[in-house]
């Protein structure tokens, strides 16, 4: 049925006035950004409390008690801990994202400035002691059972992550060191990080001393190969980038759903992690023009829209279950639901729900983006960088330039 004139002009107000929630956000959370020097605390930064540290005795369980406590706490005890704020690669990457996509809808060449100190600070802070451009956390990470990363170690998530920021400076600069970045960290892929075999498939490792079994990082750096290869048709590239999808849409369910791992303590399903997976698939196509996996892909969004997201727009963390309301489920589902609008036309107005729910849900006054919601009263402010404030600034810039 045709909307009637004065529907149209209700939903023509109705859009105009959510384009301005969003920008104002965008603005408050800048402006956030900017007083603290693009500096913010880290989900798993546990690790780095001096007066806690002492206590694990280097023991992996004690590591992970310590990280996890100080994660899972309700509160934000990093200050009293001696914690204090970094910048965080990925959410240089991100920010750097967020910036190029503020100048192609504004204009305003301060964006490109921005987006370029990024970018630089980036170059400048790569993971030493690697062949390639490669990235990685800013402090220890202790994982379940002996999975530690050190300091500075690389990561493909990060690496895939932050190679794609330079992708997108390639597009919008043309600017060749830009692709060379994207290109270099594409050979750290195939040089440095081991592959799991499976018949014609792999499952590529989550760093160079680890060959993990999950999907989202082996499809991450899928997405990076796929891409760049477009760009630079090395063939090697798109080859281990065809295997890595291979593997994870073989261990896609019937339902449509991947678990975030292979090995058995590792079967839960959530939103962000799928998304991730569901953008993979997506840039593999875009950059190879292969559509081999796209009823996988199709078959995996529809669970995804389905199962992760309430009636008013909450995104739920878990397949079975909504909390906690995490601010990176928020902002990868805005990332992934802008992405895939020329997919299905009810993506951009989920993603306005999902973005305005945020806003009025985890945004505090001064700008910056709640890390967790546990209930009505219970909630946990710390000011992540990459985990919230970074990705949110990247999304909201997305959709606000579809707007």
């Amino acid at each position: 049925m045709t909307a009637s004139v004065g529907e149209r002009l209700e939903s023509t107000v109705r859009e105009g006035h959510s384009k301005d929630r969003i920008w104002g956000s965008i603005q408050r959370l800048c402006d956030w950004l900017e007083k603290n020097d693009y500096r913010g605390y880290d989900t798993f930064d546990g690790l780095s409390s001096k007066a806690l540290r002492p206590l694990t005795f280097e023991k992996p369980f004690l590591r992970q008690v310590v990280q996890q406590g100080v994660r899972r706490f309700p509160f934000n005890i990093r200050p009293i801990l001696g914690i204090g704020k970094s910048r965080s690669t990925k959410g240089m990457g991100f920010l750097a994202r967020g910036f190029m996509r503020l100048e192609e809808a504004t204009g305003d060449a301060a964006w490109r400035s921005k987006a370029e100190m990024a970018l630089q600070w980036l170059t400048n802070n790569k993971s030493s002691g690697y062949s390639g451009a490669c990235w990685g956390n800013h402090f220890d990470y202790q994982a379940r059972g002996n999975f530690y990363l050190p300091k500075g170690m690389p990561t493909v998530v990060w690496t895939s992550l932050i190679g794609q920021a330079f992708l997108d400076a390639f597009d919008r600069y043309k600017r060749a060191s830009y692709l060379q970045v994207a290109v270099s960290a594409c050979e750290h892929l195939l040089r440095e990080v081991g592959t799991t075999a499976e018949e014609d498939a792999v499952c590529i490792g989550y760093t160079p001393a680890h060959c993990s079994l999950v999907h989202n990082a082996s499809t991450l750096s899928a997405a990076l190969l796929a891409r760049t290869y477009s760009h630079q048709p090395e063939e090697s590239f798109r080859t281990l980038a065809e295997k890595a999808l291979k593997y994870t849409a073989r261990h896609q369910r019937p339902d449509g759903a991947w678990p975030y791992g292979e090995k058995p303590n590792q079967q839960w399903v959530d939103n962000f992690h799928t998304a991730y997976v569901l953008d993979s698939f997506k840039c593999y196509a875009q950059g190879t023009g292969d559509q081999q996996f796209h009823k996988t892909m199709m078959d995996g969004y529809a669970y995804w829209k389905e199962t992760f997201f309430l009636a008013d727009g909450t995104p739920k963390y878990y397949n079975h279950k909504t909390a906690p309301l995490d601010i990176q489920c928020c902002s990868q589902a805005i990332d992934t639901l802008v992405f895939f609008q020329d997919l299905d036309a009810d993506s951009l107005p989920l993603a306005l729900n999902v973005a305005l729910w945020t806003i009025q849900n985890m945004q505090d006054r001064s700008g910056y983006f709640y890390y967790r919601r546990y209930s009505r009263w219970l909630v946990n402010k710390t000011p992540t960088l990459h985990w919230g404030q970074a990705t949110m600034l990247c999304a909201l810039a997305g959709l606000y330039k579809l707007l």
